[in-house]
């Protein structure tokens, strides 16, 4: 089994801006910009509320709610109108795509879906990122694969996955979608819990950016993710300098990525990383 750190969602590059995280302390990873998904940021719904607003708010454009949205990762099934047999779906092409493909993954494996997220407050009847506070990475969904479409293969697609944004347009070499198993499979799992998900309201276990780090990028991740000397340490991490103690035995420190959207990590040979998954109300 694999584990695929997998970065989705709003940043400074693609959308301009962190994600949400709301005054009740849930937050909503935001599906990036395309111009040739038909799908509108005025057609998906948060809440029972288009997120047009939002977006249109916090980026600070009147028209933004206008705007094709990459709806992918496509998680929840309330946001938008689906057709009888809709599963959550995961679409990837190009280079990361052929990351994934490199490394081998397919049924079984497991996506962790993390993002840029900050504090919003409701200031004169509109939204705004809270002044002075700090933007932080956080894991924010999953999805455990049951199928792999190749659809640069013109595998067959149904009718329900029709509107999904990797079926439109030009995309890339390799174009694929990964589609959600039924329920999540981790072994020693205990309880019933669905193949894919988001998390509602992020705690400290979600957060990845350390507590008071200048840079987003500075990790603070369980120690088992630690590469030891018989191990292949997390894709895009192999420089041993990105890694360090972080003074408390049960964590350590990573200085990830600023490119690359898929972390793969091989978890026969990180088993302390499988029980980490195991923590209640990580994937919940």
């Amino acid at each position: 089994m694999k584990l695929i750190l997998s970065r989705k969602g709003f940043d400074s590059s693609a959308g301009g801006c962190p994600n949400p995280v709301f005054p009740d302390g849930r937050a909503l990873a935001l599906p990036i910009p395309d111009d040739q998904s038909p799908v509108r940021y005025s057609q998906i719904q948060h809440d029972g509320q288009s997120i047009g607003p939002l977006v249109s708010q916090l980026t600070g454009r009147s028209g933004f709610s206008r705007t094709g949205a990459h709806l992918d990762p496509d998680l929840i099934e309330d946001a938008y109108p689906r057709l009888p047999g809709w599963r959550p779906i995961l679409g990837q092409h190009g280079s990361a795509q052929a990351h994934l493909a490199n490394h081998g993954v397919g049924p079984g494996d497991l996506f962790l879906f993390f993002a840029l997220f900050r504090q919003v407050e409701r200031y004169r009847r509109r939204w705004r990122f809270v002044p002075q506070s700090r933007p932080f990475h956080a894991i924010w969904g999953w999805l455990q694969v049951g199928q792999v479409w190749q659809v640069y293969e013109a595998a067959p697609v149904p009718e329900w996955a029709a509107y999904h944004p990797h079926l439109h347009g030009t995309r890339s070499a390799h174009n694929c979608l990964y589609v959600s198993g039924d329920r999540l499979q981790i072994p020693g799992l205990n309880g019933d819990l669905p193949a894919a998900g988001v998390v509602t309201v992020p705690s400290d276990q979600h957060r990845l950016t350390a507590a008071g780090a200048a840079n987003v990028t500075d990790w603070r991740l369980p120690a088992a993710f630690m590469p030891g000397a018989d191990s292949v340490p997390l894709s895009y991490h192999q420089k041993p300098e990105r890694w360090r103690p972080d003074g408390s035995p049960e964590y350590c420190r990573l200085k990830s990525a600023a490119r690359g959207q898929e972390f793969v990590l091989d978890l026969e040979q990180y088993p302390g990383v499988s029980k980490w998954l195991l923590t209640p109300g990580l994937l919940s």
